[in-house]
């Protein structure tokens, strides 16, 4: 007997692990809280169990609760009962809490054919929404493993449906016959039915992945570019405040991986964001707040001048993850980017920003110039400065002692670049690098250097720009991040909210160029990689290589990346044709000269031998011909083809429609005519023929069940064929 129970757990385990595999992308995206992760799962396993039980509720309840929900869910968006960071969030996670909702109410009801596919779109669209709300790539695996999942349950659902809409047809003496010969075919579709799946989605990937490829972009991740930020409200900041009592706290969120193109060697890296110039004694902000707007150039660059005689570029690829602040982070002096942008904004400080449409992924190219003149022009730099850049050399009112102690570490030196250096020097090592933030008061630079002695970044960039000051220094300190953790695997720089950072930048007017200090303690800095070791450690590289693969070919994959595709595929085919144009031109040269020699243009002895290897190679060319043509005949007599494909087939087609088709035309002269409409066995049961229902019984055996037939099998139906023949005389 068919075991339709056994299907019907298999079906219902299939469709709930779709549903399953519908939310589990949503949770990795970080859309729900332990408290609503836990109250679906527990909805979920407790649907499992009343499955077919009288505590499943009826459909009508469960419209009446989906038609509640409605209304309820835009209440709660409209009045802002959900507590979301935005507007933007707050859509996002309604439409994910709602779906999850419907969802959970259609698990607890009673379930139809039509029941089962709602259930299939929510989870298609919990997949399509978490697409939007995270760049994991995690989301990959779980996309791959909910594909496999959501083919193999529609398969099933529909043998399932088929099965039971042939059952219903039936008539009621053919209708074990028919339950014998499902549960005969129905275990081979259930036994492939992953490989089945696993092949059409190779087959979706390989039409989509072109698509993909090819379709416009916007800038952005989807649903979810504004759902996800990254706040920079304890790292990176456009302004520094000191005198805060507490402690910087340490954030591992990444903000930004940046692939080194071109590295000329750089031993200073830093990512930077923006420059201060103005300091009131607690506070740096900038004093000149006009952005000049600059726009692409014909070759879409955003070109940034201007470029000295000596520039040496490193060109970085920068991967940013939403931020609350549209600030782009570049290698200092960036001179042309290339991104998805209308255009980008430069500040009075060589900041660069862009016109931020709410947090985006966005990615960009940048080139900078990182040459710096010889330390020997460095120090012969004294000439004064101009008026534009006395701002630079402003000072608030300041302890007496500031100025003294600048001029006691300085007073030996007689040039800017020595004297930058001994102040960097000083604090670097005289001062001790810590997260709480302990000096304060109405002066806290004077709190930290003669009393505290300790503290971050911007303590040490502000003294260190302050001290230059008094001694007639044009000096402006930067904000942005060290260089992160540098990946090998994955040959990118992983930048997280901990590596935030300040510095400062060092005028020399002859040279028209800001030299980059840092007087951070090295405790405080990370100049070597400070990446994990050890088999954990080279597990984390891996898995985040696989996350930067995935930000860089689908999440921030653009028309930038588009046309560098294009440019590689076209570079390809150019490179292509001209080699066989040289191939070509080469073959046709050597001809030329061969028919030189033949015509006897380099003597006779030199043209009976050009002529010799010509007739040589046409009879070579001739023998090669006949050669393959006797091989072709050889392989065709031998019917090697043919026994290929019939080991690869497994089954002997002819015998399989041979022996059915002899029983059809044997009865068909009775005048027994199979119907459209009618299966071959139940037409086998309208005949009312022994031997008919046993030959289709082995014709759907070997058919459809894909068995080959024994000779002892051969033999009984040739038997049961001539005893039809026999039976018609």
């Amino acid at each position: 007997m068919f075991k339709s129970k056994n299907f019907e757990f298999y079906f219902r385990l299939l469709s709930y692990l779709t549903v399953l595999g519908g939310f589990i992308p949503l949770w990795i995206s970080g859309t729900f809280g332990i408290l609503g992760t836990a109250l679906f799962i527990a909805l979920f396993i407790g649907a499992w169990f009343l499955e077919d039980t009288k505590w499943q509720i009826s459909e009508r309840i469960g419209t009446f609760l989906i038609v509640l929900a409605l209304p309820l869910f835009y209440f709660g968006w409209k009045f802002r009962i959900f507590g979301f960071s935005g507007t933007d969030a707050m859509l996002a996670g309604i439409l994910a809490r709602l779906i999850l909702s419907l969802t959970a109410i259609k698990l607890l009801q009673k379930k139809s054919d039509r029941d089962w596919i709602f259930l299939y779109m929510m989870s298609f669209f919990e997949v399509l929404l978490a697409a939007g709300l995270s760049i994991s790539a995690l989301y990959l695996a779980t996309f791959v493993f909910y594909l496999l999942l959501i083919v193999s349950t529609i398969i099933a659902f529909e043998i399932r449906k088929t099965f039971r809409k042939v059952n219903d047809k039936s008539k009621p003496e053919t209708h074990r016959v028919l339950l014998n010969q499902h549960e005969k075919t129905i275990q081979k579709p259930i036994r492939t039915l992953p490989l089945t799946a696993i092949g059409l989605i190779i087959f979706i990937l390989i039409l989509a992945t072109p698509i993909f490829f090819l379709l416009p972009r916007v800038s952005g991740a989807g649903f979810g570019s504004n759902f996800d930020t990254v706040s920079t409200s304890t790292g990176f900041s456009d302004s520094v405040n000191l005198g805060s009592i507490g402690k910087i706290q340490q954030n591992d969120q990444v903000v930004m991986r940046v692939r080194l193109e071109q590295n000329p060697n750089l031993t200073f890296i830093r990512w930077r964001g923006v420059a201060l110039d103005y300091f009131d004694n607690k506070n740096w902000r900038r004093t000149v707040n006009s952005k000049e707007v600059i726009g692409k150039d014909e070759r879409g660059f955003f070109r940034i001048p201007p470029v000295n005689g000596r520039s040496i570029f490193a060109i970085q690829t920068i991967y940013l993850e939403p931020l609350d602040r549209p600030n782009l982070f570049t290698l200092p002096r960036p001179v042309a980017v290339q991104g998805n942008f209308s255009d980008i904004l430069r500040d009075s400080e060589s900041g660069l920003s862009f016109n931020q449409r709410g947090a985006e992924r966005i990615s960009y190219k940048v080139w900078s110039d990182v040459s710096l003149p010889d330390l020997q022009k460095l120090r012969a730099d004294n000439n004064p400065y101009s008026a534009d850049y006395k701002r630079y050399l402003e000072l608030p009112k300041i302890d007496a002692r500031i100025p003294q102690l600048a001029e006691n570490i300085t007073s030996k030196y007689n040039n800017r670049y020595d004297k930058a250096k001994a102040v960097e020097e000083y604090l670097q090592t005289q001062f001790g690098y810590t997260l709480d933030l302990k000096a304060g008061g109405d002066e806290p630079l004077a709190d930290f250097l003669f009393n505290v002695r300790e503290g971050h970044c911007e303590y040490f960039a502000t003294a260190m720009a302050i001290m230059l000051r008094t001694q007639g220094i044009a000096t402006r300190i930067v904000n942005g991040f060290q260089q992160g953790e540098f990946n090998a695997t994955a040959d990118i720089y992983v930048v997280k909210q901990r590596n935030a950072h300040s510095w400062v930048e060092v005028y020399f007017p002859s040279e028209n160029i800001w030299v980059p200090f840092d007087p951070t303690p090295f405790a405080g800095q990370n100049l070597e990689s400070n990446a994990s070791t050890g088999m954990l450690g080279q597990f984390n590289n891996y898995m985040e290589a696989l996350e930067t693969f995935w930000v860089e070919y689908f999440v921030s994959y653009d028309n930038q990346g588009q046309r560098s595709l294009m440019n590689s595929v076209k570079n390809g085919f150019v490179e292509y044709q001209a080699k066989t144009s040289d191939w070509f031109s080469e073959k046709q040269e050597q001809f030329a000269e061969w028919w030189k020699e033949v015509r006897g243009e380099k003597g006779f002895e030199s043209s009976l031998w050009a002529i010799g290897y010509g007739i040589g190679y046409f009879i070579a060319f001739v023998l090669g011909i006949i050669l393959l043509i006797w091989l072709y005949r050889k392989l065709a007599g031998m019917k090697i083809f043919g026994r290929i494909w019939a080991w690869l087939k497994r089954k002997n087609d002819v015998t399989i429609v041979e022996f059915y088709e002899r029983m059809q035309k044997v009865l068909a002269r009775k005048g027994f005519k199979r119907e459209p409409h009618q299966t071959p066995l139940e037409f086998a049961f309208a005949v009312n023929m022994p031997e008919a229902v046993k030959i289709t019984e082995k014709y759907n055996r070997v058919r459809f069940g894909e068995k080959d037939i024994t000779q002892i099998e051969a033999q009984e139906i040739e038997d049961w064929l001539k005893n039809l023949e026999s039976k018609e005389k």
